[in-house]
C-alpha cells in the first residue's frame, strides 16, 4: 500500500508532540507523588486532546479518501474499513 499523505498531518503531528509532553508531565506528576484527582485531571485532558486529534484524522479522511473511493468506486472497502476503526476507537 502506497503512504498516504494526510492534508491535515502537520497539525496532527504537532496535536501528537503535545499530547507526548503532556503524557510525560503526568508520568512526572505520579513519579513526585502528586495527588490522585491532579494526576486523573490531567488524563482526561490527555484523552480528549487524543479524541481531538482523532477527530481532524476522520474529518481528512471523511473529506479526502473517501471522496476518492467514491470517484474510483472503491467505496464499500474503504467505508468497511473505516467502520472497523471507528468500532474499535468507540469500542
Amino acid at each position: 500500500m502506497a503512504p498516504h499523505l494526510h492534508s491535515h498531518g502537520k497539525q496532527v503531528i504537532n496535536r501528537l508532540a503535545r499530547i507526548e509532553g503532556h503524557v510525560a508531565a503526568v508520568k512526572r506528576m505520579v513519579e513526585e507523588g502528586r495527588d490522585c484527582p491532579d494526576v486523573l485531571l490531567q488524563i482526561a485532558a490527555v484523552r480528549k486532546a487524543l479524541d481531538n486529534t482523532a477527530k481532524v484524522i476522520l474529518q481528512d479522511h471523511l473529506e479526502h479518501c473517501l471522496v476518492h473511493a467514491v470517484d474510483e468506486g472503491e467505496h464499500a472497502a474503504v467505508l468497511e474499513k473505516l467502520q472497523k476503526a471507528l468500532a474499535r476507537y468507540i469500542g
